[in-house]
């Protein structure tokens, strides 16, 4: 069996040696500029983390696995682009270091990639059919996620239903899809889902607690962001549950962070938001907890890691 450093070698030596052609660099270079930069690698490791917990041989799931981080990656670049946002892990963004036009085409190249890099070796459908519909997914939440932006008011329902289109059902998808590519039994694999659906929802409510409360230094992103963009996010919408008139008008007009800050530590947002990871993280671990085998403990001690995350 694998350890998770040894699956994190394994990812990022494929990472760095993806199928790309030089030219146009115009196109290639800010692909490689992305992928190379690293990030947590948290899906991929999270595929081969599945696999092994059904086979010691995880050959089958490395290209799902890798297909799922470019896919992820490619979203990103064209989520950046949507945001506006200067910096991705620290660095410039790819829209910033090129331009617009170049981290569209890009992404583009980037999307076809990860089908690329998903059909090389397998031709196991049900892999295909799980990839094709978790990316329609991840589309449906990011639309839902700038429409949000445009709204005064977003129900927690409706933003937990977003976050899971955007960000959990990756999540859910990159474990399924381990699981799937080493022949795992079907209700095997619909509880490592549903353990990355709520695992993947506690992970988007830390975020949105880092991007407020965070240190500028460990989360690689700029602290605030989502306030200044005017993002919905579940601190904001817990706030405006408990707001007076007044401090609703500063919440829906003002993009500052430290003043945004302080209403939501008069409104203990900040523990309503924790508490609500705690409570899908726990909901992960049951789904997770009936597969009685000793090897989910790889899998088990990585999401308490991200639980503790600090970037």
């Amino acid at each position: 069996m694998y350890s998770t450093e040894q699956l994190s070698q394994i990812i990022e030596q494929e990472c760095q040696n993806l199928p790309l052609e030089n030219q146009p660099q115009g196109l290639f270079a800010p692909i490689k500029y992305i992928m190379e930069d690293g990030g947590k690698r948290m899906r991929p490791l999270l595929t081969l983390l599945a696999a092994n917990i059904f086979s010691d041989n995880i050959n089958a799931a490395l290209s799902p696995a890798i297909s799922v981080e470019v896919f992820h990656n490619f979203t990103l670049l064209h989520d950046d682009i949507m945001d506006k946002a200067p910096l991705r892990r620290g660095r410039e963004t790819v829209h910033v270091r090129w331009n617009e036009n170049a981290a569209i085409l890009s992404g583009d190249a980037m999307l076809i990639l990860a089908y690329q890099i998903l059909c090389r070796d397998s031709t196991n459908k049900e892999l295909l059919i799980e990839f094709n519909k978790v990316s329609m997914e991840v589309c449906q939440g990011q639309q839902w996620d700038m429409e949000f932006e445009r709204r005064e008011q977003v129900a927690v329902e409706e933003y937990l239903n977003m976050i899971r289109l955007k960000t959990a059902v990756l999540m859910a998808s990159a474990l399924k899809m381990g699981a799937l590519a080493v022949a795992a039994a079907p209700e095997e694999c619909e509880e490592l889902y549903e353990f990355g659906i709520n695992l993947g929802l506690a992970f988007q409510i830390q975020d949105d607690l880092l991007d407020t409360y965070g240190n500028y230094e460990t989360f690689g992103k700029t602290i605030g962001g989502d306030i200044a963009a005017g993002k919905q996010t579940f601190l904001k919408i817990s706030a405006l549950q408990r707001a007076d008139q007044g401090q609703k008008r500063i919440l829906q007009t003002n993009r500052d962070h430290a003043t945004v800050r302080t209403i939501y530590d008069r409104l203990e947002v900040e523990q309503t938001a924790q508490a609500a990871v705690e409570k899908y993280f726990a909901r992960a671990m049951t789904h997770l907890n009936t597969i009685e085998s000793e090897r989910i403990n790889p899998l088990r001690s990585y999401a308490l890691q991200l639980l503790r995350r600090e970037k």
